[in-house]
C-alpha cells in the first residue's frame, strides 16, 4: 500500500486553511452606556460564528437582568474562590464589584471556530491581551461626553452618584484607548457595526492569523 507523504507545501496550505477558519478572541471596551452590549448583540445577529463570553461578576443584578444570559452573579466570597482556584483569565474590581471572564469558557470556544466576544473593561481587555497576543482590542466611543451622560441618565438604571462615578471612569478608560487596536465612534449603530465586521474580516485573512494552529 503506498501512502503519499505531504510535501512541506502541502503542510503549509494546510496550516493556512486551517487557520482562516480558526477562532479569534475579540475584546470590545467603552466607556459604560457608549452601546458597545447592544454592537456585541448585534453583530452575533449577523456573524453565526460569533458568540458572546458572559462575564462573571459579584454584583447583584439589575432589573431585568437574568442570571447565566446577562452575566454569571456569584456572591463576592464565591468570587474570591474562583480567583484562587485559577478559574479566571482575567479579573479587575470596577465599580466597587469583581468581574472575570471563564478560562475553560474562552479556550473550548476557540478550538471549535467561534469568534467570541468579550464586553469588559480596559484593564480586563489588556490583561487578556499580554496572556493571549492574537487578541482584537476594540475600543468603542461615544460622540461625545455630554451624549455619554444622556445615555447613562435616559437609561434610568442607575443614581446620579452611580452615573457621576461612571463618568469620571470614562476618562481613565478614554486615556487608555491608544493602547487597543482598533477605534470605534458609536454615533450610528449600523455604521459602528459595519466597521466592527470589517475588522473581524481584515483580522481573518492576515497571514498571522492564518498560520496559527
Amino acid at each position: 500500500m503506498n501512502t503519499k507523504k505531504q510535501t512541506s507545501e502541502e503542510l503549509l496550505y494546510e496550516q493556512m486553511r486551517q487557520g482562516h477558519s480558526g477562532g479569534l478572541l475579540i475584546v470590545v471596551s467603552a466607556p459604560s452606556g457608549t452601546g458597545k452590549t447592544t454592537l456585541c448583540r448585534k453583530l452575533m445577529e449577523v456573524e453565526e460564528r460569533a458568540r458572546f463570553s458572559i462575564s462573571v461578576t459579584s454584583r447583584a443584578p439589575r432589573r431585568g437582568e437574568v442570571d447565566g444570559e446577562d452575566y454569571i452573579f456569584l456572591t463576592e466570597e464565591e468570587f474570591l474562590s474562583q480567583i484562587d482556584e485559577g478559574g479566571f483569565i482575567e479579573w479587575a474590581r470596577v465599580h466597587d464589584h469583581y468581574y472575570g471572564t471563564s478560562r475553560d469558557f474562552i479556550e473550548d470556544n476557540l478550538k471549535k471556530g467561534i469568534y467570541v466576544i468579550l464586553d469588559i473593561d480596559v484593564q480586563g481587555g489588556l490583561q487578556i491581551k499580554e496572556k493571549y497576543p492574537d487578541t482584537i482590542l476594540i475600543f468603542v466611543m461615544p460622540p461625545s461626553l455630554e451624549e455619554l451622560r444622556n445615555r447613562l441618565i435616559n437609561r434610568k438604571q442607575d443614581t446620579v452618584e452611580e452615573i457621576e462615578k461612571r463618568i469620571n471612569n470614562s476618562y481613565d478608560e478614554v486615556r487608555r484607548a491608544p493602547e487597543y487596536d482598533y477605534l470605534i465612534e458609536n454615533k450610528d449603530i449600523e455604521v459602528a457595526l459595519s466597521e466592527m465586521r470589517a475588522i473581524i474580516t481584515a483580522e481573518k485573512c492576515k497571514v498571522r492569523k492564518q498560520r496559527r494552529i
